[in-house]
């Protein structure tokens, strides 16, 4: 094994390596569990723009710890835990990507925040003071 790999392995074993995969893997079982909520919810309720709302706030964070959790599980040649972190991985990437029609708080947020962009970083250039 790599040094790189035996320090990955060595902090997945530590006591803050592990509060941290708690917690990540936490953020990943909640988002499940609203993406189950809002398959079950009544279609335009508000229980169901909420539960999308929060499906998509930890969606991309959700892959990315479970990303890292596969990795280290790679690491450490544990094909188990490999294949049931890809199953999921896989799961919450498909389930993002299948509704998109769904409403929730993030629909059209980008072209919002697009324009409150622009309007930030476009036409600040203040005239230069003259010299002389």
């Amino acid at each position: 094994m790599s040094p790189g790999m035996e320090s990955v392995a060595a902090f997945s074993g530590s006591l803050p390596g592990q509060m941290l995969l708690a917690i990540g893997q936490t953020v990943v079982v909640v988002c499940v569990c609203f993406d189950m909520v809002r398959a079950l919810s009544v279609p335009r309720s508000h229980r169901r723009y909420l539960a999308s709302t929060v499906f998509r706030t930890l969606a991309i964070p959700s892959i990315i710890v479970n990303g890292l959790t596969v990795l280290i599980a790679l690491v450490l040649w544990s094909w188990i835990d490999v294949v049931m972190g890809m199953f999921v991985l896989v799961a919450i990437i498909f389930r993002l990507h299948h509704d998109k029609d769904e409403d929730n708080w993030w629909k059209g947020k980008g072209k919002k925040l697009a324009r409150w962009a622009r309007r930030q970083f476009a036409g600040r250039t203040a005239a230069a003071p003259a010299m002389g």
